[in-house]
């Protein structure tokens, strides 16, 4: 998995990060991490400049000034990696709710079946959710339902965050000019991704709930994703660039 980069957003982690980086070098020994850190005040950036001595050449931390959101840090891991010439990127929680095991299983439809991206879904096989409260599930779902509804999308998770994308997806993105920081920005991607005809899969996966740490879902976060997914569909009717 020389050619395969996993990106990793980060702040406030520190609960977690060393968990997830060594649960995942573990299962894939030749596999690339890339910690996307906002600075985060509990140093999650400075467990991660630990375990780089340890995993030489295959750990690196890009780090930010400040807390900017998720869609920029995943931007800023995909333009790194585009210049690092990995061919396969994959977005990926920091707090165990995604489980590493799954890399390999999101990732064979790429390699045999030559999908341009594999989604690891929730919703593909009824609701795959451990540990969230019914409020949070029905949130989620519903979202679901509301974005295939307003964009036309078949994809049935569209604010997965668990997703690989090859490299020439993400060359073909103008990722400056991606508008959602939020978790709009997981419907972004996939709904420009989807625009431009790519091959999309989904493949079920178990998503389970953070353990540590604090979720970072907030109310202007839903609210961007309602009223963005609006903007982009009225955008594409009207064949405004967006």
């Amino acid at each position: 998995m020389k050619d395969v980069l996993i990106i990793i957003p980060t702040y406030n982690e520190i609960e977690n990060i060393e968990n997830i980086i060594i649960s995942t070098i573990n299962l894939y020994p030749t596999i690339n991490i890339l910690i996307v850190d906002d600075n985060s005040p509990d140093l999650t950036f400075k467990k991660v400049e630990d375990l780089m001595l340890k995993f030489k050449d295959q750990l690196f931390l890009l780090k930010r000034l400040k807390k900017e959101g998720l869609g920029t840090a995943y931007v800023a891991g995909f333009k790194w990696a585009l210049k690092n010439k990995f061919n396969y990127v994959f977005e990926m929680d920091a707090d165990l709710s995604h489980n590493p095991h799954d890399i390999k299983r999101i990732l064979e439809p790429m390699l045999e079946n030559n999908y341009d991206i594999s989604i690891g879904s929730r919703y593909i096989k009824g609701i795959n959710v451990v540990n969230w409260p019914l409020s949070r599930i029905i949130l989620s779902y519903t979202a679901s339902l509301y974005v295939r509804f307003i964009t036309r999308m078949k994809i049935k998770d569209s604010t997965s965050g668990y997703i690989c994308y090859k490299k020439s997806v993400l060359d073909s993105i103008d990722l400056d000019n991606i508008k959602f920081t939020g978790y709009a920005f997981q419907i972004e991607m996939k709904y420009k991704s989807y625009l431009k005809n790519f091959k999309i899969i989904e493949v079920p996966i178990i998503f389970s709930d953070r353990k540590f740490g604090i979720s970072k879902l907030n109310g202007s976060i839903i609210s961007e994703a309602i009223f963005g997914v609006i903007a982009m569909r009225i955008k594409k009717i009207f064949n405004i660039k967006f």
